[in-house]
């Protein structure tokens, strides 16, 4: 009899969590604007290529940075886009930072638009073509710059001439914002930031890169997602060190600094940081997981109870769901000995955190020494920042932009998640919890591969898509 009530039960709980899934339907759809942008697309296309040629490469050994490359690009700005030159007003030029105004036809709700000008160093040896030549080939601009962000940055200031050129005035001001240092974490953005806030400025919307339109990112789901961050991961170098006093490699003494380190290093991958679902990417599972298959959805709409599953399978497959779900530790730096047969009397690992926002630089650094149990392991914190403020979703702000995004790409899911790079909008957070993270271009993943790596390219239709998406978002400012 017992067994009998414990089987029912058994049916009846798991008919509960397939009737959480039946009933886990998709959200209505985000509104859509139906209207034709015209634009110059070849001026657009020729503009991005003449950003790209500039060799706007940031170090952080400003030694090796060429700044006049920066100087040229910014001089050549009012060349190619002469009517936004003669609308708006350079309001600061500080660190390369530089913020322009459009002004509307009012001040109450301003909106800001951001891109960084500059880009990360290239090995040409491995590039096809010319990574500064801004080649046209087949329908596509190759080049450093070309995704990561020159195309933003021609996307904006290729909307606003287009619609300048057309007689319009946004409601509200516009402001652009492009930093020439954010590759190395610069003063560009924070310098705009101090403007706004020294100057009482409430901003109603801003916008970076972040997210894109990407297919395959979520599991069960087939259809095209537009994801727009709405808060983004800290980041958090680390140094672990080991000290002896070294000797001959004919004679090794155990505890030797290197395999010292690699205990060290195991014992961290084999304990990773706790799962924590945080509001970002709990709202981008109740969004996009309406859309899974049934598997996934009995998954997402019963994960008080499949939490643990969900917890092992990002462990197993690591990547980018995992990455949403926890701080991970990546191992990136080692240096011992500079002879085959010496022992070094110190060695050196160093890893790269990224911060879930339940985490902080300071519980990070706590859990890896905890995790290490070496008290001849030196774990020092090289630097970081802690992962950003968390925006609103249920507000105009984020409407907009989530507008702009299902009209330019229909068809599309638009979904809040969580950024897992770091990127110079978390320097808003301080005065806004409307900041989001949407790079205006559809990425396969072979061209989000390229983005800091080699043969950086895109397609002619993506530069163009941008400024579309950019027109919209201004109509609406």
């Amino acid at each position: 009899m017992v067994g009998i009530i414990i089987a029912v039960l058994v049916v009846l709980f798991f008919g509960f969590l397939c009737l959480n899934a039946l009933n886990f339907k998709p959200k209505e759809d985000v509104n859509i604007i139906e209207e034709d942008i015209e634009f110059d697309k070849e001026k657009a296309t020729k503009n991005l290529q003449e950003l790209v040629k500039y060799k706007t490469v940031s170090y952080q050994d400003s030694s090796m940075e060429d700044e006049k490359e920066f100087t040229k690009l910014v001089k050549a700005l009012p060349k190619l886009y002469p009517k936004v030159f003669k609308t708006c007003t350079l309001k600061l030029s500080k660190e390369r930072g530089l913020l322009f105004l459009w002004e509307g036809k009012s001040h109450d709700a301003p909106s800001v638009m951001m891109a960084h000008y500059d880009v990360v160093p290239v090995n040409e040896n491995g590039w096809e073509r010319d990574p500064f030549g801004a080649e046209l080939v087949d329908g596509v601009v190759w080049g450093r710059g070309t995704l990561d962000t020159k195309a933003t940055m021609n996307g904006i200031l290729s909307a606003a001439e287009a619609l300048i050129k057309d007689g319009f005035i946004p409601e509200n001001d516009i402001y652009f914002a492009f930093s020439g240092n954010e590759e190395i974490n610069g003063l560009g953005a924070p310098a705009i930031v101090d403007y706004f806030e020294e100057n009482k400025i409430e901003l109603a919307l801003v916008l970076d890169e972040g997210g894109a339109v990407v297919e395959g990112v979520f599991p069960g789901v087939k259809e095209r997602c537009g994801l727009i961050g709405i808060a983004e991961k800290g980041m958090l170098n680390v140094e672990y060190k080991a000290k002896t006093a070294g000797g001959h490699a004919s004679a090794p003494k155990p505890n030797s600094p290197i395999p010292s380190l690699a205990e060290v290093c195991c014992r961290i991958e084999e304990n990773p940081f706790k799962m924590h679902i945080t509001p970002p990417v709990s709202k981008m599972f109740d969004t996009l997981g309406r859309h899974s298959s049934f598997l996934y959805k009995l998954i997402f709409s019963n994960l008080w109870f499949f939490a643990p599953v969900l917890n092992m399978i990002c462990k197993i497959q690591g990547g980018e769901l995992n990455a949403l779900m926890r701080t991970t530790v990546a191992f990136t730096k080692a240096q011992g000995s500079d002879a085959f047969n010496v022992i070094p009397p110190e060695a050196t690992l160093c890893s790269n955190i990224r911060l879930n926002p339940a985490d902080t630089m300071d519980s990070a650094l706590e859990y890896l020494k905890k995790i290490a149990d070496n008290e001849n392991i030196e774990i020092t914190a090289l630097g970081g920042m802690n992962p950003s403020r968390i925006s609103q979703t249920d507000c105009e702000a984020f409407d907009k932009v989530a507008m702009a995004v299902a009209s330019t790409w229909q068809g599309t899911l638009v979904s809040p998640y969580l950024m897992v790079q770091c990127s110079d909008s978390r320097h808003y957070g301080r005065i806004s919890d409307k900041v989001y993270r949407f790079s205006a271009m559809e990425l396969s993943t072979e061209e989000r591969a390229t983005i800091h790596g080699n043969n950086e390219r895109i397609p002619v239709e993506t530069i163009h898509k941008a400024v579309e998406f950019f027109i919209r978002l201004m109509k609406q400012c």
